[in-house]
C-alpha cells in the first residue's frame, strides 16, 4: 500500500469523524448557532462599547411619554412616562434594538392651561427628534423608531419622517389612534374622548394601579365639534374641561386595559420587526429632495 494514500485515507476518516462530532452537539445545543442577539440600553455603556454594540442592530428605539402633563385628578402628571416605560420594556424584550434614554417631553400644548404641563414648541419638538437620529445616523444607525404615547405628537413626528427621509434616514413611529381602531368592537362604552378616559385609564389599571384613583375619576366630555385642546374656560375655543379630562374613565376597568395593553404591544413588535427588515436601498423615494 501506497503509504502517502493511507494519510491521506486516515485523514480523510478523521475528518469525518470531526464533522460527525460537531454536527451531532450542533443538534444537541442548537442555540449555540442561532444565538439572539438581545436589545441593549445604551447608556449603560461606554462609548467604547457603544461603537462596538451599534454594529449588530438595525434600529435605535426611542420611548416618548411626558413627564409633565395633565391627565385629570385621577391620574399623575407622569402619567405617559409611565406608560412609555412600560411598553418599551415589553417590547425590547421580543425585538432586538438599541434604547435611547426615554424622552420625557414633547409637543403637548392643549393641555398648558392645567398646572404642571409643559410643552415645547412643535419645531422645537421636531428638530430634538431629528437631531437625535442624525446624531446616531453618525455612527452607522439608518432606522429608527418613536414608541410615541401621545396624539399631538403625530403631526410634528411626520415633519421629522419626512425631512429624515431626504437624507436617507428612516423614522417610523407609533399612531395610538390607529391601534385604537383594531380593538375588539365594542370594547369601550363611553360616548367619546381620548384623554385620561375610558381607554388610557385601563390601560394605567393595567400598567400600574397604584397610581390611579378611581374615586376621583369622572365624566368630563365636550361633543361640540370642530374644537382643539382642552380648555377650563367655559367660553374658552378648545373642549370644555374643568377637569383635564376628554371622555369617561368611570368606565376603565383592568380587564379592558389588558387587552388594550397586548394589543399596543403587538402592534409595536410588528412595526418594528417590519422596520428591521425593510431594505433603504428598495426606497429611493427617500433620497428625493
Amino acid at each position: 500500500m501506497n503509504p502517502k494514500s493511507d494519510i491521506k485515507n486516515k485523514e480523510r476518516n478523521l475528518m469525518k469523524k470531526s464533522l460527525i462530532i460537531i454536527l451531532a452537539f450542533i443538534i444537541v445545543h442548537p442555540g449555540l448557532t442561532n444565538k439572539k442577539i438581545s436589545s441593549i440600553n445604551l447608556e449603560d455603556l461606554t462609548w467604547i462599547e457603544a461603537e462596538k454594540a451599534l454594529k449588530q442592530f438595525e434600529v435605535v428605539l426611542i420611548a416618548l411619554g411626558a413627564r409633565t402633563k395633565e391627565h385629570g385628578p385621577h391620574l399623575l402628571l407622569k402619567n405617559d412616562f409611565i406608560m412609555a416605560e412600560y411598553l418599551k420594556d415589553r417590547v425590547v424584550q421580543e425585538v432586538p434594538v438599541a434604547i435611547l434614554p426615554t424622552l420625557q417631553y414633547g409637543y403637548y400644548p392643549a393641555f398648558l392651561e392645567y398646572p404642571g404641563s409643559v410643552s415645547l414648541r412643535a419645531e422645537t419638538f421636531k428638530d430634538i427628534i431629528i437631531d437625535i437620529c442624525k446624531s446616531m445616523n453618525g455612527y452607522g444607525i439608518k432606522k429608527f423608531y418613536v414608541l410615541n404615547t401621545g396624539v399631538s405628537t403625530l403631526h410634528p413626528l411626520k415633519s421629522a419622517q419626512e425631512e429624515l427621509g431626504k437624507q436617507g434616514i428612516v423614522l417610523r413611529y407609533l399612531n395610538i389612534l390607529e391601534v385604537d381602531k383594531k380593538l375588539p368592537p365594542g370594547i369601550l362604552k363611553q360616548e367619546g374622548g381620548t384623554h385620561a378616559d375610558e381607554g388610557e385609564t385601563s390601560m394605567m389599571l393595567h400598567i400600574a394601579p397604584e397610581t390611579v384613583d378611581m374615586s376621583k375619576a369622572v365624566k368630563d366630555f365636550d361633543s361640540r365639534p370642530n374644537r382643539r385642546g382642552l380648555t377650563r374656560d367655559p367660553k374658552g375655543k378648545g373642549h370644555y374641561s374643568p377637569t383635564g379630562i376628554w371622555g369617561d374613565p368611570t368606565l376603565a376597568s383592568r380587564e379592558k386595559g389588558k387587552l388594550i395593553v397586548e394589543a399596543t404591544v403587538k402592534e409595536i413588535i410588528k412595526q418594528v420587526k417590519e422596520l428591521i427588515a425593510f431594505e433603504i436601498e428598495d426606497a429611493p423615494f427617500l433620497f428625493d429632495k
